[in-house]
């Protein structure tokens, strides 16, 4: 059963609903999206399909079989924190599609320093509990441009923490979900800036690993190797760079590969844990001549 809860709303050129989930046992809420036509200021620039929305297996009942979907399984008592990012989604999904489809820049030095502004009494209180993967970890080490999204790995407590912090910029709530197939335990994405100006920030801890993760998200349940960065008078949690050395690897980006190596010391390789890293993506050899050939 389902019933609606908001909407029909407009954003992005897109009609927007939201929906309270009973069925089989399961409850959770459903970010409906159906391309708008004129009254929505549509048609829209672009899909959703890289924003993690999906479409139903069966026609929805509210947007028919092209309706996109969002789901997060919470009971009724978080239906004011869903509504909320629910709300802020729609505000901000055209500065998303431009980004995506229309050359708009993402502000990533100012949604960093955003996410720092939020968390800094906690993070100062408790430890960190979270750091910054993949394009920010290696922007930040001085090994790849700005990112187009600010990726988060950490704990599950520290994700909590982290969503409770950035409550007002939430556009999906801290919740199971699933994101493009993929089911998170817990996971996160909110809009750090304005609705005209800003960045995508996503934080989640995966159910289990896939073949190929190189384990930067901590998905074999071990301690993620970090080290701390300076940006603007903080001290940042980043993975160390042979994570997305060894990923570059996997997906075959030849000019990453070159760009991480030359930022990482060859005195500071580990060739064991290196060596663990290339077993999971199906490698074998001598590490030290992989990351460092010359």
């Amino acid at each position: 059963m389902r019933r609606l809860i908001s909407g029909p709303d407009l954003g992005g050129g897109y009609l927007h609903q939201l929906s309270r989930d009973l069925e089989d046992g399961r409850e959770g809420f459903t970010h409906h999206a159906q391309a708008g036509g004129d009254d929505a200021g549509g048609p829209p620039i672009g899909p959703l399909d890289d924003l993690g929305f999906v479409h139903p297996p069966q026609p929805c009942m509210f947007g028919g079989p092209r309706c996109y979907h969002r789901t997060y399984a919470l009971p009724e008592s978080e239906a004011a924190r869903v509504r909320a990012a629910y709300q802020r989604y729609r505000f901000v999904l055209s500065t998303l599609l431009a980004q995506r489809f229309a050359g708009a820049v993402p502000s990533s030095e100012s949604g960093l320093a955003e996410l720092l502004r939020a968390v800094r009494e906690p993070r100062e209180r408790e430890g960190p509990g979270w750091y910054l993967v993949g394009a920010a970890s290696a922007w930040l080490q001085g090994a790849g441009p700005p990112p187009e999204t600010i990726r988060i790995g950490g704990t599950e407590p520290a994700g909590a923490r982290l969503a409770e912090r950035l409550r007002e910029y939430l556009i999906e709530p801290w919740a199971p979900t699933e994101w493009s197939g993929r089911p998170f335990r817990a996971a996160a994405r909110a809009f750090l800036g304005t609705p005209k100006e800003g960045i995508r920030a996503e934080w989640g801890v995966p159910a289990a690993p896939r073949p190929g993760d190189v384990g930067e998200l901590g998905e074999y349940g071990e301690e993620v190797r970090i080290r701390l960065v300076e940006f603007g008078g903080h001290r940042i949690p980043v993975s160390r760079l042979e994570y997305g050395w060894v990923a570059a690897f996997r997906d075959r980006r030849p000019a990453e590969l070159r760009r991480l190596a030359d930022r990482i010391p060859p005195e500071e390789v580990d060739p064991q844990w290196l060596a663990e890293l290339g077993r999971r993506i199906g490698w074998s050899g001598d590490p030290r001549r992989w990351i460092h050939p010359r």
